[in-house]
């Protein structure tokens, strides 16, 4: 049995252990290395309460985020990384507790008559049963290296699991725009098939006109160009089609159902809300890449006070208590108690200068992830400006083009009204079907790009991430 002074000295050995001071330097965030200033943004709400059920309203396309969301590769890798984090910050808790184990063995031994004595006159059996609980190397964490390992942990697994919103996000973003891509490609394949029938109505007028020799040369070959480079659209963007269809797929991670892919337009009702700038300072709360980056400087700071621990004593403790005795029946009797205390200590007196170059090396990468979180930030700022510039400009391109391609169409009707009438020749009507159809490609990409610049605010802004995920 434990003596009575043991049991007491426990409590106070396990606080002492658990109450040592923390070598840490004490974190403060890093200054902004940019103006907090948006261009061109009145700060009003906050895009992280907006859902991306919210903001992406299509049926269609919510299935295909949802479906990206349980399927994605990249995702589900990420995910796995957080879990791994977690069990980090477990093992490295638990350095901080003894790790007491209880154990029990029997003993036999049976030594024949006159082995140790002539005077022995029969064999002798002993039996010897102990019971016991121990605590193996126990390390006082008196200069906080234990502490410092656990906090190192906790920060790298905030680290990952930001990590991991910013993943999310990304993909959200990525198959809307995969998705919208594909929707405009399949536009201009449509608009390509209805110029190549045109543009074939078109030559084989041209060249019944040029068999009766009214149209020359030129007018044949203008019509053939025309209708070639339409054709070869049609191949272009049959092949772009495919190749959208591949790209998603790889993004939903799992095979794509025919129902969603039937029908896909940029000339359906893409209503997105408003996008709420915010506060610029809140950007640094909100967008989980830089809230990853601190936490990687936060975890940087405390494996500083890992190494500097490693210049002081290290002190454990092994301990065991138990009973012994020759029979079951007197294990737990009086006078069967046996207990065994080994502190140790182990003090650092020449290394050849390696607890320094850890130290060294520990504060360098702290600067390194300082200058990391910096570039994060000032990379967060210029998406955010960038993205802010194009709402208007978008808005205002997509309505000069759409302008435009009337224009060309009124150009169109026109042309072939005056070639009826004997005014011009077939050449203005085949320049004007060019330029229409010229118009109506850059209509149809300008309303992808002021889509897809929407779909990138959101994403920049830090849209879908709330703190609680955290």
């Amino acid at each position: 049995m434990i003596k009575p002074l043991s049991w007491k000295l426990l409590p106070m050995v396990a606080a002492l252990g658990l109450a040592g001071c923390s070598l840490q330097p004490h974190y403060k965030r890093p200054a902004m290395p940019v103006d907090a200033t948006y261009n061109m943004a009145t700060p009003t709400g906050n895009v992280a309460d907006l859902s991306w059920q919210q903001f992406f309203t299509d049926p269609k396309l919510q299935n295909l985020i949802q479906l990206a969301l349980d399927n994605n590769r990249d995702l589900r890798v990420a995910a796995l990384n957080v879990q791994e984090a977690r069990n980090e910050v477990t093992i490295n808790r638990a350095a901080l507790m003894p790790t007491v184990t209880a154990s029990a063995s029997s003993t036999t031994e049976h030594l024949p008559a006159g082995l140790y004595s002539t005077k022995s006159t029969g064999a002798v059996t002993d039996h010897e049963l102990d019971a016991g609980l121990g605590v193996s190397a126990w390390e006082l964490d008196f200069f906080g290296r234990l502490r410092s390992l656990k906090d190192e942990a906790q920060e790298t697994y905030l680290s990952t699991a930001a990590t991991e919103q910013a993943t999310r996000i990304s993909l959200i973003a990525e198959v809307a725009t995969s998705w919208l891509t594909l929707c405009s490609d399949n536009d201009l394949l449509h608009l390509a098939q209805q110029t190549v029938l045109s543009q074939q109505d078109s030559y084989r007028l041209t060249k019944m006109s040029y068999d009766g020799g009214v149209s020359s040369d030129q007018d044949l070959a203008e019509a053939e160009m025309t209708l070639r480079s339409a054709q070869a659209d049609v191949a272009n963007y049959t092949r772009q089609v495919r190749q959208d269809v591949d790209a998603l797929r790889l993004l939903v991670g799992t095979d794509l159902p025919p129902t969603l892919l039937a029908g896909a337009t940029l000339n359906s009702n893409w209503n997105f809300p408003p996008t709420p700038a915010g506060l610029p300072s809140d950007l640094l709360t909100r967008r989980p890449d830089i809230i990853a980056a601190e936490h990687t400087l936060k975890a940087a700071n405390a494996n500083i006070g890992a190494a500097r621990a490693a210049f002081f004593p290290s002190i454990s403790l092994t301990a065991t208590g138990g009973s012994s005795s020759g029979s079951l029946s007197h294990l737990l009797g009086g006078g069967t108690g046996a207990w065994e205390f080994l502190p140790s200590i182990s003090l650092p007196i020449f290394d050849g200068g390696v607890n320094q170059a850890n130290l060294n090396i520990a504060k360098l990468e702290k600067r390194v992830d300082i200058a990391n979180y910096e570039k994060t930030i000032q990379t967060a700022f210029q998406e955010v400006n960038d993205q802010l510039a194009g709402e208007d400009t978008w808005a205002n391109q997509l309505q000069a083009v759409t302008q435009e391609a009337d224009a060309g169409e009124r150009d169109y009707r026109y042309s072939q009204l005056r070639y009826r009438e004997g005014i011009d020749d077939f050449l203005a009507v085949l320049v004007a079907q060019r330029s229409w159809y010229t118009a109506q490609q850059s209509q149809i990409a300008a309303h992808l790009g002021m889509l897809t610049q929407k779909i990138t605010l959101y994403k920049v802004l830090g849209g879908g991430w709330t703190k609680t995920r955290q």
